[in-house]
């Protein structure tokens, strides 16, 4: 079977791993391990480990067999009563940390989850070194932490100039043996900052990508979000996306036209988001644009139509 890598997190990522593990292709999914908020920057906070949230859906993603929906729901549980310590905490990143005090790492933890869920599929952190996300504004202002990205409390009409970590950190060894012998990497769909980027300048991955002999491949945003990609075209996402992996361009980029229904985009807007137009400049960054009708018509959230995408990604693979 051919391996696909697939570098990013967030809620489109979650779709498409879904949609890509039903296929004939041997996923590894890899994921940061610098969140800082919510359940998992308390853990990260009050336990010493790597943050579980994104490796946490990842496992969730990929589960299969008989018992994966009542392990998935389980997994994705969130105790909401108000004033408990247990408030706002994922099982799943509970579960985590439980395995990681009994088998001594997260990476082993992450193992035995795999088989617990009995994943279709590999997942990897990027790194197991303790590092958080760093960005510098283009007015210099400079912001630490992931969550702190993604939840600007600065004003998010100005632009990241840079993305780096503190301190640095090094590519997990499997993950550079995976993205070495890929014969696809796809970077995205998800947050370009706080979610993507991280991986991409993990010491040793920007060698990894370009001295594999995969075919590259990014898939656009659907949608802009305010303080990370405002005002950004997919020119802008894949601008950023080639200067972060080292390479010249992408041999293949998803870029969506279709339409958007427009009281779903009404909706987006209240929270200052855009569709990300595939814009003419994106030729620049990819050898071939797959310019379609990318867009889930199901629900009013925004979603790639998780099936397609992975049917497109495969036939390239």
């Amino acid at each position: 079977m051919k391996k696909v890598v697939r570098i990013g997190g967030g809620a489109g990522g979650f779709m498409l791993l879904k949609a890509l593990k039903e296929l004939p292709l041997e996923i590894i999914a890899v994921f940061t391990m610098f969140d800082s908020g919510g359940s998992t920057g308390v853990l990260r906070d009050e336990f010493g480990v790597l943050p579980p949230g994104d490796v946490r859906r990842g496992l969730l993603a990929l589960s299969d067999g008989a018992q994966a929906d009542i392990l998935r729901k389980l997994f994705a549980f969130r105790f909401e009563k108000e004033g408990s310590s247990l408030h706002d905490h994922s099982f799943g990143n509970l579960f985590l940390l439980a395995l990681t005090s009994i088998y001594g790492n997260e990476v082993e933890a992450i193992r035995k989850a795999s088989e617990l869920l009995n994943i279709k599929g590999t997942v990897l952190p990027v790194s197991t070194d303790n590092a958080h996300v760093c960005a510098t504004l283009a007015d210099g202002t400079e912001i630490r932490g992931e969550t702190n990205i993604d939840v600007p409390k600065h004003d998010g009409n100005v632009a990241i100039k840079e993305i780096r970590l503190e301190p640095h950190a090094t590519i997990y060894p499997e993950t550079e043996t995976a993205i070495r012998e890929a014969d696809l990497i796809v970077f995205g769909p998800g947050d370009l900052y706080s979610s993507i980027v991280p991986s991409l300048v993990v010491d040793g991955m920007k060698t990894s990508i370009r001295e594999s002999k995969a075919k590259k491949v990014a898939v656009c945003n659907l949608m802009t979000k305010w303080g990370e990609t405002t005002n950004f075209k997919a020119s802008d996402m894949l601008r950023e996306l080639v200067h972060y992996s080292g390479i010249e361009r992408f041999d293949y980029a998803l870029c969506n036209t279709g339409e958007i229904d427009a009281g779903v985009l009404k909706r987006y807007e209240e929270a200052k988001q855009f569709p990300m137009v595939c814009d003419d400049a994106a030729k620049q960054y990819a050898e071939h644009l797959i310019a379609e009708d990318f867009v889930s018509e199901e629900g009013d959230v925004v979603r790639h139509n998780a099936d397609k995408v992975a049917q497109v990604l495969s036939e390239l693979a």
